[in-house]
């Protein structure tokens, strides 16, 4: 079945083609298709253009199709283009007639549209609650971990003292800086554009600011022309927040490696966490994380690839955009795995103990030391050559059992609840509860 059919046969093999993942990943989208479905006929019925038994029909059927999509029962037969047209099929086959007026006021263009925001909308959701439990673990390492150094670098050359606090605590802000990123995102996404049609609107009089309120979007797309260009922005705008949570992820994995080789020894994952080698029997490899590292990475590229399938398209629609969906809507899924695995990785990651006692590291202690001249009376460029000259001539010492930071962000002030309320503070600016409770109220 083709919403566009006129009785005129497709070449099977430019059907396939032209079809192309669309039957695969529009299950993906068809809880949103029928929820959008909801919406646009209350309207229809609202202006007229339905009659209000129709809706009353329309009501349930479209609700047990919804439950059946959630459920995963939703299925796009054999011959059916898309999920458009299985759900119009479906109301046809059941509702007759009535089945057959839902699309009045709409285009599949449109209707992807929507979709594609709708389930955006509900992947950052989970984006978000999955960044908060990784933050809440990372946080409570820091906490627990914060009187435990480690050294840190510049140029990977040892530079000054650090702490498991200041390592897992930088994580954890990092991912608050990313969400800010993912609520810019979300802006765009709650935008309806329901009712630009093909992207030129139509003659009926379609109320799009109802549709707006049912659905829970903040704001209308306004220019028809517009909403219809969005398409693929939206997707890379998404995109670039999602990688940029990938980025952290990729940064911090990187981190476990390095500190779970023998060289550095700072960190170890239990041994059900690693895995071994064919011929080399002490082996116990990181692979969790270099398997986090590289799916992050690929995670990265999702918005270039974006930018290059919509790049130098003029205004209106164009088929080039469907392909938009092959990278786009995945990347929710390989992003939420990634941030699970990390959060249980992090949780089960066992710190070395003393680390800085090892001879290797005392230089990284001579700030300390000519801060303390410094603090003694001596200014700060003689301390600096002081110091300077002694390491030259191997008669350093340091002092390692007075590490002494007290401002904010530092290795003895590490602001743990004030980073907690920077991300409390933009979680609640989503404003995620309102959307659902528009969403609960439209569905049940």
């Amino acid at each position: 079945m083709k919403l566009w059919d006129k009785g005129t046969d497709t070449d099977k093999k430019i059907e396939s083609f032209t079809i192309g993942k669309d039957r695969e990943l529009d299950l993906f989208l068809a809880p949103f298709d029928i929820m959008g479905t909801m919406a646009h006929s209350i309207m229809l019925g609202e202006v007229g253009l339905l009659e209000k038994e129709d809706v009353k029909v329309l009501m349930p059927e479209l609700k047990r199709l919804y439950k059946n999509a959630l459920d995963g029962d939703f299925v796009i037969e054999e011959g059916v283009e898309d999920v458009h047209s299985q759900v119009e099929m479906q109301l046809t086959r059941k509702l007759g007639d009535v089945g057959k007026k839902v699309h009045s006021g709409r285009s599949r263009n449109d209707q992807v549209l929507l979709d594609l925001k709708l389930f955006a909308r509900d992947g950052i959701m989970k984006v978000t609650s999955a960044v908060e439990d990784l933050f809440s673990v990372l946080q409570q390492r820091s906490e627990v971990h914060k009187n435990d150094l480690l050294p840190g670098y510049t140029h990977l050359q040892v530079a000054m003292p650090s702490s498991f606090g200041l390592w897992f605590g930088a994580y954890a802000e990092s991912l608050v800086d990313d969400l800010y990123f993912l609520q810019a995102a979300w802006r765009i996404v709650n935008q309806n554009p329901l009712g630009a049609a093909a992207g030129y609107g139509n003659s009926f009089p379609l109320d799009r600011s109802l549709t707006t309120r049912l659905l829970g979007f903040d704001d209308l797309s306004y220019n028809v022309v517009y909403a219809q260009m969005g398409r693929g922005k939206m997707e890379r705008s998404v995109a670039m927040a999602l990688s940029s949570i990938a980025s952290t992820l990729s940064r911090l994995a990187m981190d476990a490696c390095l500190y779970m080789s023998q060289n550095f020894g700072f960190l170890k994952l239990p041994d059900a966490f690693t895995t071994g080698s064919s011929i080399m029997p002490h082996k116990k490899n990181p692979d969790v994380f270099e398997l986090l590292r590289a799916r992050c990475n690929k995670l990265i590229d999702v918005p270039n690839q974006i930018a290059l399938i919509i790049g130098n398209l003029p205004s209106g629609y164009f088929r080039d955009m469907q392909v938009t969906k092959e990278v786009f809507i995945p990347a929710f899924e390989d992003i939420l795995s990634c941030i699970d695995l990390m959060t249980t990785a992090v949780s089960k990651m066992e710190i070395s103990k003393n680390i800085m006692d090892d001879e290797r590291y005392k230089f990284a202690f001579s700030v300390e030391e000519v801060n303390r001249r410094v603090l003694a009376g001596m200014t700060f460029r003689d301390a600096y050559k002081q110091v300077g000259m002694e390491i030259e001539k191997g008669e350093f010492s340091p002092d390692t059992a007075n590490v002494h930071h007290t401002h904010e962000g530092s290795i003895g002030n590490l602001c743990n609840e004030q980073i907690k309320k920077k991300m409390k503070n933009a979680i609640a600016l989503f404003d995620f509860d309102r959307v659902q409770n528009s969403v609960n109220k439209l569905v049940t």
